[in-house]
């Protein structure tokens, strides 16, 4: 498959995000660690290494960091928004869109999922997903 791949290295910074803590109450956070986890994600810094379809995201919060590395069309594991572990499967949905489902290995829980999508603008646009929350967050590069 002979595509233009977008280029989303860099450092990026969030200039918004939209219902993080609706995201969370539908993920049955509760109320202590939705004030935390809000207060923590509310300026991420995002670390975005990539060879190919291979992506490594750094998320740097002042409560934690996570670090994620897959290649897309490839089944990875990851870890939901609230910290379970779950199976990823990221496809490309258009030329600089990325789309992963989300499967939990073990329990019940919301339906959830991620894309990430490089703008014309050159923004980042992460959406998560809880069944029917959506998250939006905009980045731009540093």
């Amino acid at each position: 498959m002979d595509r233009k791949i977008p280029d989303f290295a860099g450092t990026w910074k969030m200039k918004s995000s939209e219902n993080f803590e609706e995201l969370l109450k539908a993920l049955g956070v509760n109320v202590m660690l939705r004030k935390i986890a809000v207060a923590a994600a509310s300026k991420p810094s995002v670390e975005i290494t990539q060879e190919g379809e291979t992506l490594t995201i750094k998320t740097s919060t002042s409560v934690r960091t996570t670090n994620v590395t897959f290649t897309v069309g490839q089944e990875f594991n990851e870890a939901t928004v609230d910290g379970r572990p779950c199976t990823s499967f990221p496809r490309w949905v258009t030329d600089s869109k990325i789309s992963c489902e989300q499967t939990l290995q073990k329990g019940e829980g919301p339906k959830t999922s991620w894309t990430r999508e490089i703008t014309n603008d050159a923004e980042l646009i992460l959406t998560m997903t809880a069944d029917d929350v959506v998250c939006t967050r905009v980045y731009v590069r540093e």
